[in-house]
């Protein structure tokens, strides 16, 4: 095929794709790869944007078009396939204005990337909702849905096969989807498939003299003609050509096309093969001891603390090593907040089989294990730099080398994004070898503090629930019941914050089960207290009163007094819901008294203002007044202002239905001097105004939850 084209830098040329695909967060929007000026490939363009328009089987039949039309570029790793994607993203942005989504279908090992994964990525790039734990059915209708009052284009990368691709489709034409893959995507209707090969000589000489200059090509035409032919004329094997020639100027073009027609000679495999092979061969040991070892690397995605750790050098070497790679196109600089790189995907294999080849399984093993224990390390400094001065934490991070250490809680928090796909997919391998599983639990415990640290648990939750995920299954493997337990409890209390609530129950109650199996009373309390809150979510007040019941009588065996106030509290609360005050109010007295013996008096306060609100219900006016005035004066005392306007509210509301307004004038009244002060900084601060009255009626609903908590 003629008129081909490359990427004119050698980042762009090599086949893995644009730095917006993978190692970071999220896939990057409006932001194509445009490195450097595309050549050639004019016929292949001008086809593809003609597909674009073409009148497809639908409208030729009169229908209208049910989704979103898809162009496949289709070619062997190291062709340029995404080089090309990317240009006609950026030809093609002007007609989509809500932008271009990016994403990668296949790891860097072959392995396809989870459908949940993927749809996750893009509702996120899309700031839509994706909440944890979602099937990947859920998922998918989810970025369906969110892709169809929008025109994007949707870029999918290293597609394995219709079976990837089909759930990601949107239900709308005003969307277009750009798949690149190896070969056909047989099951999807109407694809507009172009084949790429080799480039055209005049694109590759001028990609090859982007790295010799032009003097060495122009001097032995036939020499340089004949080198393109032996590299197949693939983007990803004349880089590594023009890497090799650029690092040697005293070498002609003639010697390396010889050199290699004697490999080719020698049958040494694919014309990429026999590039990476000579160039692989001229690298000194401890260099092709990394080079080999990345292929090691999470999601082929390296810095240099991960190649000094799998190399078994210095982070200083590991990064001048890395750069030297980039200059010989064997690796490709990502441009991020941190120093990274990427393996090329098309290397990948040709790595591996080298150290099949050249390495013992110990050895690799080894590699494995010092990469994890250097992610362990990185991770627990990353957390401990947010901690105060002065604290175990900071106190232990000064004890780390300086290599490892933090500037600042900014510089912790960049790298911990833009290395976040890589630790995750360093978590899921590790679980997945299964002989590395003490590093594995490790990992995922320092993962998890540090995702929490920086970026809170609520935005986090959905890294957390995979990191849960895997946390269970070496429990599991590993019948390790207390871990086990703790697993399913996180699990489940994320399924019950995204209203799954009989998952959570499921979860809560196999919980339960493991903390009894591993003798656990905190893990076996907490399944317990648990399994009732989710009865209460599900409006089965007995059952949640029983449960409740059963961990308070724990917590009582125990002698934790505190917690055994709360869950009075807990089935006052469930008990206020079914109707039955009087066991109500008998739970409320209970939990007074227990926060009073523990000293806990806004805890106190609060007890009390839940027991005069149940007073009230239960037709007592009178001891509702009374118990209202006593709780404004522990609330007075554990300065709680909040607290005191609501109940002067509820003091109002009372003394109103008892027929003395004047009195209830008074207490609003005093409800609003109360917030006054707060609700002015409010609104100093751009918070909206409210009624004083009324924020003091809500702060009452608020103490309300939490006593029930």
């Amino acid at each position: 095929m003629t008129d081909q084209a490359v990427e004119s830098d050698d980042e762009a040329a090599v086949e893995p794709g644009s730095e917006q695909l993978r190692g970071r967060p999220r896939p990057r929007r409006d932001q194509p790869m445009t490195g450097g000026q595309f050549l050639g490939r004019r016929r292949e363009l001008k086809e593809l944007r003609s597909d674009i328009e073409r009148a497809g089987l639908d409208t030729l039949a009169g229908r209208k078009a049910p989704r979103a039309r898809v162009l496949l570029i289709a070619g062997r790793p190291g062709t340029g396939r995404t080089a090309l994607a990317e240009e006609l993203l950026a030809q093609v942005a002007d007609r989509y204005p809500d932008g271009a989504l990016r994403t990668r279908l296949t790891a860097p090992d072959g392995t396809p990337v989870p459908t949940e994964r993927v749809a996750r990525e893009l509702l996120d790039a899309l700031e839509l909702p994706a909440p944890p734990g979602e099937s990947a059915d859920d998922l998918a209708e989810r970025l369906r849905e969110g892709l169809s009052v929008r025109r994007v284009v949707l870029l999918l990368d290293d597609a394995g096969g219709a079976e990837h691709v089909d759930p990601l489709l949107p239900d709308t034409p005003d969307c277009l989807v750009v798949a690149v893959a190896e070969g056909p995507l047989t099951g999807i209707a109407d694809v507009r498939p172009c084949t790429l090969g080799g480039l055209d000589m005049k694109a590759a000489l001028e990609l090859l003299s982007r790295h010799t200059g032009s003097v060495r090509i122009t001097c032995d035409p036939r020499s340089a003609e004949s080198l393109v032919e032996l590299c197949g004329a693939e983007p990803a094997a004349l880089e590594i050509a023009g890497g090799w020639l650029a690092r040697r100027p005293k070498e002609s073009v003639a010697d390396l096309a010889r050199q290699l027609h004697t490999a080719d000679d020698a049958g040494d495999g694919s014309a990429l093969a026999r590039v990476f092979r000579h160039a692989y061969a001229s690298l000194a040991a401890p260099a092709a001891r990394i080079l080999r070892y990345l292929s090691l690397a999470p999601e082929g995605y390296v810095d240099p603390h991960t190649a000094s750790a799998l190399a078994g050098c210095s982070v200083s070497a590991a990064r001048t090593t890395l750069d030297d790679f980039v200059s010989l196109g064997l690796v490709r600089a990502v441009g991020s907040a941190v120093p990274q790189y990427e393996v090329p995907g098309c290397l990948v294999p040709l790595l591996r089989g080298l150290t099949e080849t050249l390495d013992r399984p110990a050895e690799l093993q080894l590699a494995r294990a010092r990469m994890l224990e250097r992610t362990v390390r990185l991770l627990t400094s990353c957390r401990a730099v947010t901690e105060p001065d002065g604290t175990p934490a900071r106190k232990k991070l000064a004890g780390l080398p300086s290599a490892l250490r933090f500037p600042d809680p900014g510089a912790a928090a960049r790298w911990l994004a833009a290395r976040q796909p890589a630790l995750l997919a360093a978590a899921r391998l590790a679980v997945a070898d299964g002989e590395l599983d003490t590093l594995a639990r490790r990992l995922m415990a320092a993962l998890a503090r540090a995702l929490v640290a920086h970026r809170g648990a609520e935005a986090a939750a959905p890294e957390l629930y995979a990191i849960h995920r895997l946390v269970l299954d070496v429990a599991e493997r590993r019948n390790l019941p207390r871990e086990k337990a703790a697993a399913l409890l996180n699990l489940a209390d994320l399924d019950a914050g995204t209203g799954r609530t009989l998952d959570a129950l499921a979860r809560y109650r196999a919980a339960l089960d493991a903390g009894r199996a591993a003798q656990d009373p905190y893990a076996t309390g907490r399944a317990m207290e648990s399994v009732g809150g989710a009865h209460q979510a599900l409006g089965d007040w007995q059952r949640a009163a029983d449960w409740y019941g059963r961990a308070l009588a724990q917590r009582l065996t125990r002698g934790e007094r505190s917690d055994a106030a709360r869950l009075h509290g807990r089935i006052a609360t469930v008990h206020t819901y079914a109707g039955r005050y009087g066991e109500a109010l008998r739970g409320w007295r209970s939990a007074v008294v227990g926060y009073r013996k523990e000293g806990d008096v806004a805890a106190q306060a609060r007890a009390l203002s839940e027991l005069a609100r149940v007073q009230e219900y239960a037709g007592r006016p009178e001891e509702s007044l009374h118990t209202c005035q006593e709780a404004v004066e522990w609330a007075r005392q554990a300065k709680d202002v909040r607290l005191q306007a609501a109940l002067q509210v509820r003091l109002a509301d009372t003394l109103e239905r008892l027929g003395d307004p004047a009195a209830a004038k008074l207490h609003r009244g005093a409800a609003e001097r109360m917030l006054g002060e707060e609700l002015a900084g409010g609104r100093a601060g751009g918070a909206p105004e409210a009624n004083p009255s009324e924020q003091a009626a809500n702060t009452c609903e608020i103490r309300s939850a939490s006593a029930e908590d």
